[in-house]
């Protein structure tokens, strides 16, 4: 039998379709798989050291060609410095080789980097640089008291010419004299100040050349090495038809394969199952381990594939299977209700699974309905958002000029929004805080927000714990600003609450409805100038 086959107990029913990678529930027969995963790391303490400081496994259900059903193993990466362990399919492609074509090349990258590290640290270049910077301060200073000296010649000439004494043709010429020898003499400094540099410039400019195009040079070999080791993944499908890596990313707005592409655990899985001969039933991926420090991740806790490495490969490598429909978890559970309106705003209750706009794929939303409703306002438009799984209120305007007023109020932060939330464990956090999360997209995994301290936008929350109920914290949460996912990150990041929100099936483990819901909004009337607030509670 195959090695890499870990059967599984029989008489267990099988699905109808292959699983979703992009939108599932675990299969039973995946749980009882990923069961064996976890056993097999906790009996290998080297490699239990290693998943735990955060990687993502994956099972894949299969049936072998004797009838026999049993799963694959794989994770994404290397693990524990290597991809050849017994228990887990093999990479797509085995870049690791010692003495092969990448690891020779890759050798050669990592003498460049040496010899540019060497250089930018050697003594020689520092003291060039500490010399080249000593001749630039010194000739800003030579030019600096130059030009103090010409502005306090202008001045005294300034001052005969207002003085009421006549001014002789002798004495104007040798102040004219005077203005067009101290013009010249600053010229001449900076052109002496240049060749000063130039010649203090020399040896540190030398050097900075060579590194220069060092780096260049290792760009070239790493874009080059890149492109060499994408086109040796060669992946298959159900239908026996391959295609390389480069081909399946061509028609992506990237046009390249994203680094790490082809490694993930579903292309490793599916290639493994369709070399061998084995029919792919289901499919599932967890986490092991921390979280990483700009995402959220839990331990154990079920992920789809990562949309930007995996979802063209995915589309290729899947053609052949009778793949399950996936969709959304929540819906819509109970109309839109109309909190208040007059002829320029309407405020409503947004349910749970409604859209604040119109989605690419249709579907109902609060703009649509509205305008449905107010057949002479098509200009209708909230003036903020609500994720679509958040219930609660939202303000929309019936006219441009009021849709302008509203965003600028929320511009200039003068909304006051209150959320509520249920978090699925209790937070250990003080009772009452300000949460500062610096968030941006994940761009290789939409709708994913991750927490970025050096390219993420400023997003802070204040939040005061209401209590707790069968071991869960209740917590009001009031946004200082209003990035996507705000609330729902700030919640679910260890450097945050800690604890993700009841129904999350993004930053938490899903399961019935996002406990969170916008309870509580102040702003003033953009017609009538007059302060407005209204309040619905939560139905959790």
């Amino acid at each position: 039998m195959d090695s890499k086959l870990h059967l599984l107990p029989a008489g267990h029913p099988l699905p109808t379709g292959f699983t979703d990678p992009f939108c599932y529930e675990p299969h039973p027969l995946c749980r009882m798989a990923a069961g064996g995963v976890k056993a097999y790391i906790e009996s290998r303490a080297d490699l239990l050291a290693d998943a735990g400081r955060g990687k993502m496994f994956g099972v894949l259900v299969v049936t072998d060609g004797d009838g026999r059903t049993g799963y694959l193993a794989a994770f994404s990466g290397l693990l524990a410095g290597g991809n050849g362990h017994d228990f887990f399919v093999p990479p797509v492609f085995d870049a690791m080789r010692p003495g092969g074509y990448f690891k020779t090349r890759e050798a050669e990258i990592d003498g460049i980097n040496r010899r540019i590290d060497s250089l930018a640290g050697s003594a020689d270049y520092l003291a060039a640089v500490r010399a080249r910077e000593r001749c630039r301060s010194d000739n800003a200073a030579c030019e600096a008291a130059f030009r103090q000296k010409m502005d306090e010649a202008k001045e005294r000439r300034d001052a005969i010419r207002r003085s009421d004494s006549p001014i002789t043709p002798d004495v104007e010429a040798a102040m004219i004299r005077e203005s067009q020898f101290m013009k010249a003499e600053l010229k001449r400094m900076r052109r002496q100040a240049g060749e000063r540099l130039a010649a203090a410039s020399a040896a540190a400019d030398a050097v900075e050349d060579e590194i220069k195009q060092l780096k260049a040079r290792r760009r070239a070999m790493s874009d080059s090495l890149q492109q060499w080791l994408f086109s040796h993944y060669s992946m298959l499908n159900a239908r026996g038809e391959r295609r390389s890596l480069p081909s399946i990313f061509a028609d992506t707005p990237r046009r390249v394969p994203p680094a790490g592409a082809g490694d993930c655990c579903a292309p490793k899985l599916l290639q493994y199952a369709y070399l061998n001969g084995m029919r792919p039933v289901c499919m599932a991926e967890f986490w092991w381990g921390e979280s990483p420090a700009r995402e959220v991740r839990h331990h154990l806790h079920y992920y789809p594939a990562c949309r930007g490495k995996c979802l063209p490969i995915l589309r290729h490598m899947l053609q052949g299977l009778d793949v399950e429909q996936g969709g959304a978890e929540s819906a819509v559970c109970r109309p839109l209700e109309i909190v208040y309106e007059d002829r320029w705003i309407t405020v409503v209750d947004k349910p749970a699974g409604m859209m604040s706009v119109p989605g690419r794929n249709g579907g109902e939303s609060v703009t649509g309905l509205l305008r449905d409703r107010y057949r002479d306002s098509p200009q209708t438009m909230p003036a903020h958002r609500l994720d679509m799984d958040t219930s609660g209120l939202l303000v929309a305007a019936r006219d441009a000029e009021t849709y302008k007023a509203l965003q600028a109020q929320f511009a200039a932060r003068t909304v006051s929004k209150r959320y509520v939330a249920l978090l699925e464990g209790v937070a250990d956090r003080p009772p009452q805080g300000i949460i500062s999360l610096p968030l941006m997209p994940d761009p290789l995994d939409r709708p994913y927000q991750k927490v970025d301290r050096g390219a993420g936008k400023t997003a802070v929350t204040r939040y005061r714990m209401v209590g707790t109920q069968d071991g869960m914290t209740r917590v009001e949460l009031f946004p200082l600003t209003g990035r996507t996912h705000q609330l729902r990150l700030h919640c679910a990041h260890a450097d945050g609450l800690g604890v993700p929100i009841k129904g999350d099936r993004l930053y938490g483990h899903g399961g019935g409805r996002l406990c969170l819901h916008a309870e509580a909004i102040t702003f003033v009337h953009p017609a009538t100038g007059r302060q407005m607030t209204f309040e619905r509670k939560a139905e959790f």
